[in-house]
């Protein structure tokens, strides 16, 4: 029996093969993500050298310019894991035709 059920030998339509397929989608539904650590993951930055990270432009929208260095250092302290991460400045970034393509985070 063991070895039908691993190489899937029931034929369709069959008491067995429904099971088998009930089995597997319960599992895929009904495990927890937790089980696999599977969290979805926000990039708030990307770290691109000498303390200056790369910020989608997602990560800053709708917050005001003046608090966006705030945010920001909350956001790479949990992203970096480094509690004394502070930033320093955020500047825009911009391609050739003027339009936003994310930020520029300096970092201390």
């Amino acid at each position: 029996m063991w070895k039908r059920f691993i190489l899937w030998d029931f034929p369709r339509a069959s008491w067995q093969y429904d099971v088998i397929v009930a089995l597997i989608l319960a599992f895929i539904f009904l495990t927890p993500r937790d089980w696999f650590r599977d969290q979805p993951r926000i990039p708030y930055a990307t770290n691109i050298g000498g303390g200056a990270f790369f910020v989608n432009t997602q990560t800053l929208a709708g917050i005001p310019e003046n608090q966006r260095v705030s945010r920001l250092t909350e956001n790479l302290r949990a992203q970096v894991g480094n509690k004394k991460l502070v930033v320093i400045h955020v500047e825009p970034l911009l391609d050739s035709e003027g339009e936003l393509q994310g930020y520029r985070a300096f970092t201390r």
